[in-house]
C-alpha cells in the first residue's frame, strides 16, 4: 500500500521566511556542519550563514549583474532539498537553484539570459577582507571564530573563472553558472581537499540539471530509509513527513571538540541578534539535554543505530561529576536541564537491542539518577527540588511565585520559592525505571535498588503532590511541602508516566475544561483560570523578554502538547478506550500547529504559540523540541515494542485506513495495517512480522505477539 514518498513533492511550498524578517528566505538542506539560518534574496549565499554553531557569516559569495540593486519581487519556491528563485530584471532574466550538501558545500546553479540591448557584466563577489582571489578564478581564505576556537577554511570555485573579474554576456546571450563554496576547519580540512569538494560541482560537464537531480537524490536517500505511514487523513500524513524533515534538518555531525558524535539540534534558528559575526543571546544549535530524550523517541524508529548512539555518546561526554547532563558546545559546557534520558535510552534499546552500547552507557544513566537524587533530593521523601526556575525548561512558571502572591517584579530573588517539582520528580521516576529495565536486560545486580527507588518516587508523587479536593497534581514548597495551588501543565505528567490509579482519574479531565486547559489552542502551560495567566507570554503585561520571549504562564508549547497527548492515549487504553475521540481531536489540533496559519501548504513549526489565538509567538522555524512520529506509531498504529513481545493497542481516531511499514525493531521488520473496507489493504487490523501475518482482527483491538 505505502509507496516511497518524495520529500520534495510532499513539502514543496512557495517562499518560506522568518516571521520577524520577511525579506529572508529559508533554506531546507543542511550539512554536517554548515547551514543557513536564512539567505538574502540575491544570487548565491548571503544572509546569516552558520558553521557548527551560530555565527552569522553575512556573505560567502554572490553574483552581481552590473547596475542591479534588488532581486525582488522574485518567484521563490522552497523545497526540502534546495531553493529555487526566478527573477526578471532590467535587461536580464535569471534562474537559480541552491543548496547545501551534507559535506558542507554551498552550491548555487544559475542560468542568466541577457534580454537587453547592451552587454551584461556578471561578477562574482565575496568578503574581500577575509577571502582573497586565488589563481584559477576562485577565492580562498578563512573566517575567524574566536568564541569557538576554530577558523573556517573556505574554498570557492566556479565553472567560469572570468566571473572574478567580470563575465561579459552579450545581448541574447545565455550562460550557465555553477559556484560552490566548500567549508571546513583550518588545520583539519586541507585546502586541496576542500577545493576537490567544490570542484565536484563546478567541474561537472553535465551541467546544473544533473547537479540538482543528484542533490535531490542524495537528500532523498535519508528519507528513503524512514518508515512509511499513510492514512485516510492527509493532515496526519503530511505532518508525519514534515516531522521527518524536522529531524533531518536538525541533524548535525560536528566532529570537533566536545561534540564528536552525530546529534540533533533543538533548532537551527535562534533567539539571537543577526549582527554579522556577533551572535548574542540564546541559540539552539548545540546539544540541549532537555530535548535529547525527545529526539531519541523519534530517532529510534530510524533504522540507522548510529544516530541514537551518537546522541547518547554526546550526552555522556557532557556529564559533570555530579551526574548532571549539561548543554554542550564544541568548546564549553553550560548548565544542565532536567530530562528523562534514562527512560528514553531504554525505549531506544527496545527497538535497536544494541546490548554492547547499552552496557557502555548504563553507568552514565545510573550516575544521573544517583547524582540528581543526591543534589536535588531531601531527607523527607524522594521528590526532587528545583532551585532555578528554568532548569526544567519551563521558566517563569507561576508556581515558583505562588507563595509570594505573584508579585509584579519576578526578578526580585526574595519573591522566588524553590519547589519540589512535578516534572522533575516524574523524570526521576522514569529515569529510575529505565535504568531498572536496562539493568534487568544486562543482568546487572543493581536492578532491585533502582526498582525500589522508582517505587518510592511513585508513592511520594501520588501521596504528596495529589490534591483530592481539586483533583490535580501540584508542585510543593521545598521546606514544608505546602502545595503551590497553580495548575501547571506538568500536573498531567503523572498520567504520562502511567503511575496513577483510579482515584486520580478525574485529574485528567482538567485537560478538557474550557476555563482551564481546553483553550482554543490547547494545552496552555498554565491553566487559564490562573490569576497570572497570559496566553501570549510576558508577565502581567510586562514583556521583559521581548515579544518572542519564553514565559511559561499561558502560551502553548508543542513540547508539552506531545507529553499530554501521550498521557491521553495511555490513559484511554487503560480506561477501555473511553478517551479515544478526545485524543483524536487534540492530536489533529497539535498537528495543525505544524503549519503556518493552519495552511497545509506552509509547514512551519515553532517553539510556542498563543493559547487563545494559535498565533506563532516565536520564530525558531522547524523547531525540534517535541515528538509526533512516536505518537503515531505507538498510539494511532498502536505498535509498542516490549522486551519479549509486540503489543498492538491502537487508539481509534476514526480513520478509514492506515498503513505503517518499514519498521525495523528487535531484529524484525514490522508492518501494521488497518482498513474498514478492505481493497488494497486486507480488511481489518493486521500485524505483519518479517513478511508473515502473525496477528489479525476484524476491528481495531488489542493483540499481542511473542518475540
Amino acid at each position: 500500500m505505502a509507496t516511497k514518498v518524495k520529500i520534495d513533492d510532499v513539502l514543496a511550498s512557495g517562499k518560506r521566511s522568518l516571521r520577524t524578517l520577511p525579506k529572508a528566505c529559508l533554506l531546507g538542506p543542511t550539512g554536517a556542519r554548515l547551514w543557513a539560518d536564512y539567505v538574502e534574496p540575491v544570487p548565491g549565499f548571503a544572509g546569516a550563514i552558520d558553521f557548527i554553531h551560530k555565527l552569522n557569516i553575512p556573505l560567502l559569495y554572490t553574483v552581481k549583474p552590473e547596475g542591479c540593486r534588488s532581486f525582488e519581487p522574485a518567484n521563490v519556491s522552497w523545497f526540502p532539498s534546495h531553493l529555487k528563485t526566478e527573477f526578471e530584471g532590467p535587461g536580464f532574466r535569471y534562474t537559480e537553484k541552491k543548496f547545501i550538501s551534507w559535506d558542507d558545500c554551498a552550491v548555487s546553479c544559475q542560468v542568466w539570459e541577457n534580454t537587453g540591448e547592451r552587454d551584461l557584466v556578471l561578477k562574482l563577489d565575496t568578503d574581500s577582507a577575509k577571502l582573497q582571489v586565488r589563481e584559477g578564478g576562485g577565492f580562498s581564505g578563512v573566517f575567524d571564530v574566536p568564541q569557538y576556537e576554530f577558523r573556517i577554511r573556505t574554498e570557492i570555485e566556479s565553472n567560469q573563472p572570468e566571473l572574478v573579474s567580470g563575465l561579459v554576456l552579450s545581448p541574447n546571450g545565455r550562460v550557465e553558472l555553477i559556484v560552490a563554496a566548500a567549508l571546513g576547519i583550518e588545520g583539519a580540512d586541507g585546502e586541496d581537499e576542500l577545493r576537490r569538494r567544490a570542484e565536484r560541482f563546478t567541474a561537472n560537464e553535465s551541467g546544473m540539471d544533473e547537479i540538482i537531480t543528484k542533490q535531490q537524490s542524495d537528500y532523498q536517500s535519508w528519507f528513503d530509509r524512514t518508515p512509511r505511514f499513510e492514512s485516510s487523513d492527509p493532515l496526519l500524513d503530511k505532518t508525519w513527513q514534515y516531522r521527518w524533515f524536522v529531524l533531518r534538518h536538525n541533524l548535525a555531525d560536528p566532529r570537533w571538540g566536545r561534540l564528536q558524535h552525530p546529534l540533533f539540534y533543538e533548532g537551527r534558528s535562534h533567539k539571537m541578534s543577526k549582527t554579522p559575526f556577533e551572535p548574542k543571546g540564546w541559540e539552539f544549535s548545540k546539544m540541549i539535554p532537555l530535548t535529547v530524550p525527545m529526539h531519541l523517541l523519534e530517532a529510534r524508529w530510524y533504522p540507522d543505530n548510529a544516530l541514537g548512539k551518537g546522541v547518547m555518546s554526546n550526552m555522556k561526554a557532557s556529564q559533570d561529576d555530579e551526574g548532571f547532563y549539561r548543554c554542550l558546545f564544541v568548546n564549553q559546557t553550560l548548565h544542565s536541564y532536567a530530562n528523562f534520558m534514562g527512560w528514553a535510552a531504554y525505549q531506544y534499546y527496545l527497538v535497536h537491542r544494541d546490548i554492547a552500547f547499552i552496557r557502555e552507557i548504563l553507568p552514565s544513566l545510573k550516575a544521573q539518577v544517583n547524582g540528581e537524587g543526591q543534589k536535588l533530593g531531601n531527607r523527607s521523601d524522594k521528590l526532587l527540588t528545583e532551585y532555578t526556575h528554568n532548569r526544567t525548561g519551563k521558566e517563569y512558571q507561576p508556581s515558583y511565585w505562588y507563595f509570594h502572591q505573584f508579585p509584579k517584579d519576578i526578578k526580585d530573588p526574595n519573591t522566588f520559592t524553590p519547589l519540589k517539582r512535578v516534572d522533575r520528580s516524574v523524570y526521576h521516576y522514569l529515569n529510575s525505571t529505565g535504568v531498572t529495565r536496562l539493568c534487568e536486560a544486562l543482568g546487572d545486580a543493581e536492578a532491585p535498588q533502582y526498582r525500589e527507588l522508582a517505587g518510592e518516587i511513585r508513592c511520594d508523587i501520588l501521596n504528596k503532590m495529589w490534591d483530592a479536593d481539586s483533583t490535580f497534581f501540584y508542585d510543593l514548597h521545598y521546606e514544608n511541602d505546602d502545595k503551590a495551588f497553580v495548575k501547571n501543565v506538568v500536573g498531567f505528567y503523572p498520567y504520562w508516566a502511567q503511575i496513577t490509579e483510579s482515584e486520580h482519574d478525574e485529574g485528567l479531565l482538567h485537560a478538557f475544561v474550557d476555563s482551564e486547559f481546553n483553550t482554543p489552542c490547547a494545552f496552555p502551560s498554565v491553566s487559564a483560570d490562573c490569576p497570572v495567566y497570559q496566553p501570549e507570554g510576558g508577565w502581567q503585561g510586562h514583556f521583559f523578554k521581548g515579544r518572542n520571549g519564553c514565559v511559561w504562564d499561558g502560551p502553548t508549547w508543542p513540547y508539552t502538547n506531545s507529553i499530554v497527548l501521550d498521557a491521553l492515549a495511555a490513559e484511554s487504553k487503560r480506561r477501555q478506550h473511553t478517551l479515544d475521540e478526545r485524543f483524536g481531536y487534540y492530536l489533529r489540533e497539535y498537528a495543525m500547529l505544524h503549519f503556518s496559519n493552519r495552511d497545509l501548504k506552509r509547514p512551519y513549526l515553532v517553539e510556542h504559540y498563543s493559547s487563545q489565538t494559535g498565533e506563532a509567538l516565536s520564530d525558531e522555524v522547524d523547531y525540534n523540541h517535541s515528538y509526533y512520529i512516536d505518537l503515531l506509531i505507538r498510539h494511532v498504529a498502536g505498535l509498542t515494542i516490549e522486551e519479549k513481545r509486540i503489543v498492538l493497542d491502537p487508539v481509534n481516531i476514526s480513520l478509514d485506513y492506515f498503513y505503517l511499514s518499514g519498521i525495523h525493531a528487535a531484529g524484525h521488520q514490522i508492518d501494521v495495517s488497518y482498513s474498514k473496507q478492505g481493497g488494497s489493504l486486507p480488511q481489518g487490523y493486521t500485524l505483519t512480522v518479517d513478511g508473515q501475518i502473525v496477528c489479525s482482527s476484524e476491528r481495531l483491538a488489542r493483540m499481542e505477539y511473542n518475540l
